[in-house]
């Protein structure tokens, strides 16, 4: 078991080159699968700095498929910075198509290439409220040979059943949620693919309560391998505060002593879990493990280092005002399409500016949060509450939904240096982060400015 897990962050945060260098460090290294779709085919329209993408995509067991995906986005020397992205498929309940194949692909390559030059377990990070593409994410990293899945923002609970039947190349099928109507079944049958045997990799859920965590341990058939156990703390999306949230003098949700995770009744359940939410010293690991936990995850400590997604310009100022105590971050009741409490790092010149955010354009070209809706003839749609206010009330939705509303999905793309453009403008970054973000300093040498994955680790773990 490891000590450390490294958090699966924003969309390419935790990026294959962050995963590589934790797991070749022995601990467990984690790739986001978050809009993995995006990333991929922007990377190529990028022309493949490297030639990363197109190595990794030699190695996937479908070639037909692969072939489809280069021909698609690939721009030789890459498109002009001005120029737009070529858009994507919005998610969809379909299992097979342009957009299915390039979200299967692109979570083989994320996987693989965190695999290479080492033989230690890496795992992959996907959302429950991201439902639409999670079984072609799934298959594609099972497929490039992912050790652990994690899932949290929900209850992942039909998780360890579809991970079994991949394995054993059946049809796995997923409930969408549905808001007034039916749920929506996806479905991916291995038998349709050419593909090898895979073997089915560990099932962490990210969890906020012990009666969560009792649900999953008790009534998963199977159940599942083990828990994250996240505070509020934490950066990104946050769990609700039980009692319903309060805002405090400053909007943001009141927190309480029923919003710990009573630590006990994990340890009765037997079952190896992790503390997550700033736990990023070598103190924070060790009481973890003196309340039974096999150790932590850590998230943002490894935003900023050397090898995560994040651009290194944004790194560089996020890490400068760490230690000038410049730094705040704000737990947003509203930023997220989800509803959710989200993490936003406050900095000059990105999506956490009222100004930026009400000058942008208003539009869902993504669609990763977007709500499914039935239709007045029975038929599935889609909305989200951070697009133009008058295309969600049009769809059923309430405009007091839509107020304070950012795109999470395009400003997390800009924080990794792939913002899409338009009319010539980039889209503004949208920076998460944990509370721990003010204590960068602890990764850092006397005299350096940045730090790599490995200074973390052995900060954390100072003997090995």
């Amino acid at each position: 078991m490891p000590s450390i897990i490294q958090g699966g962050m924003g969309v390419a945060v935790s990026s294959w080159k962050l995963a590589s260098a934790v797991s070749s460090m022995g601990q467990l290294g984690v790739v986001s699968g978050t809009g993995l779709d995006a990333v991929l085919s922007r990377r190529l329209q990028m022309g493949d700095p490297g030639g990363f993408n197109a190595k990794a995509l030699r190695q996937f067991p479908i070639p037909s498929i692969a072939a489809r995906v280069w021909e698609r986005y690939f721009v030789e020397g890459g498109k002009a910075e001005s120029a737009a992205f070529r858009s994507k498929p919005l998610p969809s309940a379909s299992s097979s198509g342009p957009g299915f194949e390039l979200t299967l692909v692109a979570a083989f390559v994320e996987v693989w290439l965190a695999k290479q030059g080492h033989s230690n377990p890496v795992g992959i990070n996907l959302l429950e409220k991201i439902q639409l593409p999670t079984l072609p994410t799934l298959y594609g990293a099972m497929l490039a040979g992912v050790d652990v899945v994690l899932m949290g923002a929900g209850i992942p609970r039909a998780i360890p059943a579809i991970l079994d039947r991949l394995a054993r190349g059946e049809r796995a099928e997923l409930s969408v949620d549905v808001a007034g109507g039916e749920p929506l079944t996806v479905t991916l049958d291995p038998a349709n693919f050419d593909a090898p045997q895979i073997p089915r990799p560990k099932f962490y859920a990210i969890v906020s309560s012990a009666s969560l965590a009792v649900v999953l341990a008790k009534k998963c058939h199977p159940p599942v391998d083990g828990f994250i156990v996240e505070g509020h703390s934490a950066g990104g999306h946050n769990a609700p505060p039980r009692g319903g949230i309060v805002l405090d003098d400053s909007g943001e949700p009141v927190y309480g002593e029923r919003d710990q995770a009573d630590l006990s009744k994990f340890r009765e359940l037997g079952l190896p879990f992790w503390l997550a939410g700033s736990y990023g010293s070598p103190e924070a690991l060790e009481n973890a493990k003196q309340e039974g936990a096999c150790g932590v995850q850590v998230g943002t400590a490894f935003a900023f280092c050397e090898e995560s997604g994040i651009s290194p310009e944004m790194k560089a100022e996020v890490i400068r005002r760490s230690l000038t105590h410049e730094l705040s971050i704000r737990t947003d009741p509203l930023a997220s399409p989800t509803g959710f409490p989200f993490k936003v790092v406050q900095l000059p010149g990105t999506a956490s500016e009222d100004p930026i955010n009400a000058g942008r354009d208003r539009v869902c070209d993504l669609g990763y949060l977007r709500e499914a809706y039935r239709l007045p003839n029975g038929d599935v749609g889609f909305r989200c509450p951070a697009e133009p206010p008058e295309d969600y009330v049009r769809k059923g939705g309430k405009l007091a939904d839509t107020l304070g509303r950012k795109c999470i999905c395009n400003g997390l793309l800009a924080t990794v240096g792939l913002p899409q453009v338009r009319h010539g403008i980039a889209e503004p970054a949208l920076l998460t982060a944990g509370d721990d973000v003010i204590h960068l300093d602890r990764y850092l040498t006397p005299g350096a400015c940045s730090y790599s994955a490995r200074e973390v680790i052995e900060t954390i773990l100072p003997s090995g």
